[in-house]
């Protein structure tokens, strides 16, 4: 009997030693990655969590974070394809993230971005069809956690997109959907972006695209202190000189 006990714990012990040596080894991985993330290095960051995945494709950090990262990065590629090559990435790995806890504000914050992305390259039929889902999972990312400024931009952006939709997007949207979707206006996309501000002040992308509203508002002076506002902010993100290179574009241009 004693025997038979000391056999069951080895082979109890053995059965955890995997997935505990696993979580050991990605340990130092996961520190570098969120170290890398922190100071924007996204390329960087994104290398390493595809690692974690690789060992451990449930890590939630490692799906939600990977997926914001494709989106980023994605955005920035001049191709096309190899931006919707990213953004069905970005999306498969919020899915995946949604699949672990869907009930956390960053799972439906990251599909709200992919799906963004992913729109803003699409046909006039599909981006209209998106734009009901990238609301839906924005508002599910605000209701777990409404200091998420990055799902109050999205949330803006939303508004400021749909209020201000082409012909041929209203067309599709009146022939396939009944409609526009939600009650988009450009006030409350001023209100959603301006609230993101409010949380997360030091980037310069939420800065410029309150200033695209308020130009589209007719509010030059806010639209031209919004933008200088992005100007004068450090350069945190790779993308953060052509912001405020199109900041500058946006005050000539008022």
């Amino acid at each position: 009997m004693r025997f038979v006990k000391s056999v069951l714990l080895v082979i109890f012990s053995l059965a955890f030693l995997p997935a505990t040596f696993i979580a050991q080894e990605l340990d130092p991985i996961i520190h570098k990655a969120d170290s890398l993330y922190a100071e924007y290095q996204e390329e960087q960051s994104l290398e390493l969590y595809d690692q974690v995945l690789e060992q451990e494709p449930d890590h939630y950090k490692a799906l939600w974070r990977s997926s914001f990262l494709y989106s980023r990065i994605g955005n920035r590629l001049d191709e096309e394809a190899n931006q919707e090559d990213y953004f069905n990435r970005a999306i498969e790995l919020a899915e995946k993230a949604l699949a672990v806890d869907s009930t956390d504000s960053q799972s439906n914050f990251v599909m709200s971005v992919a799906m963004g992305r992913k729109a803003l390259i699409s046909g006039a039929r599909d981006r209209v069809a998106a734009s009901r889902a990238i609301k839906k999972y924005a508002d599910r990312a605000i209701s777990y956690d409404s200091t998420n400024a990055g799902a109050w931009h999205v949330l803006g952006r939303w508004h400021f997109k749909v209020a201000n939709l082409s012909w041929v997007e209203r067309l599709a949207a009146n022939t396939l959907f009944g409609g526009v979707p939600g009650n988009a206006s450009n006030e409350k996309a001023a209100e959603y972006i301006e609230k993101a501000i409010s949380l997360e002040g030091q980037y310069a992308r939420y800065y410029y695209d309150l200033a695209r509203v308020y130009e589209e508002l007719g509010r030059d002076k806010q639209a031209i202190e919004t933008c200088q506002a992005a100007i004068d902010l450090p350069v945190l993100t790779v993308d953060d000189m052509e912001i405020k290179n199109q900041c500058h574009q946006l005050i000539g241009d008022i």
